[in-house]
C-alpha cells in the first residue's frame, strides 16, 4: 500500500535535488490535514479539476468561438494538451510532474470569453478601478471566487500553486500578489508550464487555422520549422493523405519542440549549477528554454501565425464582437447593478461595484454572455 508519506519518500529517491518536493511545501493559506494517500500537489490538482472555473473551460474560446464548430480547440482542450506536455518534460527532468501538472490545470482559470478578446477589453475597462490580467483573475478564482467548501473562500491550494499562478508569464505588481516574493524566480515546474503553454498552441493553432482554411500549406511552406518537419515527415511515410501527412508533420514538430527544449535546459541547469529551488529561484539565467537555433525557427513560426491566423480577417471580426459584447454587458451592469443576479448584487458589496462586475463577467463561457447580451439588448428574448 502506497501512503502519502511513500509518495514523498519516492520523490525523495526520484527527483532532482532543485525540484520542488511535495514535504517542502509552504503549505496552504488554510491549515488543513494531510491526505493519507495523496501529496499536496495531488491534491491541488484534484479540487482544480473539481472546480466550477474549470468546467467553465469547455465553453471559453481558444481561437474559434465554440458555435464556429466542435473539433476546434477550446480552453479546455488546450489546458488538458499544456498539462500533458508539462508533464512529459518534468518526467524527463527529474521535477515535480504532480506540480506542472497542477499550475498546468489552473493557468488558465482566470481567462474571460472570446479568449484574449475579451480580456483586452476587460484590461482597459478596468485601468481606473485595479486593472485586469488573466494570470491575477485565476489566482482570485481559487483564492476567492470558487465556493466549494463550507470552511473558507476559494480552493485553498498550496503555497507553490498559487505562486506560480501568479508569476505565470510575467511578474506583476498587483497587489494580488504582493504576498509573494517578487525578487524571486518562478520554480522550474511553473517555468515548465509557461513554455508548454507555448509549445501547445503554436502547434495546435497550426491544425486548427489548416482546418477552418485561414492559413494554407503552401503558406506554411515558407517557414523554415514547418519544411524541416514535413521534410521528415515525408522520408518516413509514404502514400499518405494531405491530411494525415499534416497532422504526422504536427506531431513532429511538438516532440522536436519538446526534446530541444529538454536538452537545452538541462544544459543550463547543468552550466549554472543548479543545485536547490534557492538556486533556480534566485538565477537571473533564462534557465527554462530552447536552444538559440530552434528558438529563432520557434520565432519565424509564431509570427506567420500572427500575420496569416490571428490577424486573418474573419479572426478580426470575431475578435472586435466580443470586445464590444464584453463591453456592452460591462457598462450596462456598471450602470445598473440591479440587473445582476442577486449572488452578485451581493458580491460587489465586499469586492465593490466594478471588481464585482468585473468578476461575474469573466467567469462567463462565450455562450453564456452571448445569452446574457440577448437578454439585455433584445426586446422579444426572454429575460
Amino acid at each position: 500500500m502506497l501512503t502519502r508519506e511513500g509518495l514523498e519518500e519516492r520523490e525523495g529517491i526520484n527527483l532532482a535535488s532543485y525540484a520542488m518536493k511535495s514535504m517542502n511545501t509552504r503549505g496552504r493559506m488554510y491549515p488543513e490535514s494531510e491526505h493519507p494517500y495523496r501529496s499536496v500537489y495531488q491534491r491541488d490538482k484534484d479540487r482544480i479539476i473539481h472546480s466550477t472555473a474549470f468546467r467553465r473551460l469547455e465553453y471559453k474560446t481558444q481561437v474559434f468561438v465554440n458555435h464556429e464548430g466542435d473539433h476546434y480547440r477550446t480552453r479546455l482542450t488546450h489546458t488538458i494538451e499544456v498539462a500533458q506536455i508539462s508533464r512529459c518534460i518534468s518526467r524527463a527532468l527529474c521535477l515535480n510532474e504532480d506540480l506542472s501538472e497542477a499550475i498546468a490545470l489552473a493557468h488558465d482559470l482566470g481567462h474571460t470569453p472570446f479568449g484574449h478578446s475579451g480580456e483586452d477589453a476587460l484590461r482597459i475597462l478596468m485601468k481606473d478601478h485595479g486593472g485586469f490580467e488573466h494570470n491575477i483573475q485565476g489566482l482570485r478564482v481559487v483564492d476567492i471566487l470558487e465556493k466549494r467548501y463550507s470552511q473558507f473562500s476559494g480552493l485553498n491550494l498550496s503555497w507553490e500553486v498559487r505562486e506560480s499562478i501568479a508569476k505565470h508569464k510575467m511578474l506583476s505588481y498587483d497587489p494580488n500578489v504582493t504576498q509573494f516574493d517578487l525578487t524571486k524566480q518562478p520554480l522550474l515546474e511553473a517555468k515548465i508550464v509557461d513554455i508548454a503553454d507555448s509549445i501547445a498552441y503554436d502547434n495546435h493553432d497550426i491544425d486548427d487555422s489548416l482546418k477552418a482554411g485561414l492559413i494554407t500549406e503552401s503558406g506554411l511552406e515558407k517557414v523554415e520549422l514547418w519544411r524541416y518537419a514535413k521534410e521528415k515527415v515525408r522520408e518516413r511515410y509514404n502514400n499518405i493523405s494531405k491530411e494525415m501527412e499534416n497532422l504526422h508533420t504536427i506531431k513532429y514538430l511538438i516532440d522536436l519542440e519538446v526534446t530541444d527544449l529538454i536538452e537545452h535546459t538541462q544544459l543550463m541547469i547543468n552550466k549554472m549549477k543548479i543545485k536547490t529551488t534557492d538556486d533556480v529561484q534566485k538565477s537571473n539565467e533564462k534557465l527554462v528554454s530552447f536552444s538559440p537555433e530552434i528558438s529563432k525557427k520557434k520565432l519565424e513560426l509564431q509570427e506567420f501565425l500572427q500575420q496569416n491566423a490571428y490577424n486573418h480577417y474573419r479572426v478580426v471580426r470575431m475578435a472586435d464582437k466580443a470586445k464590444r459584447f464584453v463591453e456592452e454587458l460591462f457598462k450596462t451592469f456598471v450602470e445598473n447593478p440591479m440587473q445582476l443576479p442577486p449572488e452578485y448584487q451581493k458580491w460587489i458589496e465586499a469586492a465593490g461595484l466594478y471588481q464585482g462586475v468585473c468578476d461575474y463577467i469573466a467567469g462567463m463561457t462565450d455562450r453564456f454572455a452571448q445569452d446574457e447580451y440577448l437578454k439585455l439588448f433584445y426586446p422579444y428574448e426572454r429575460v
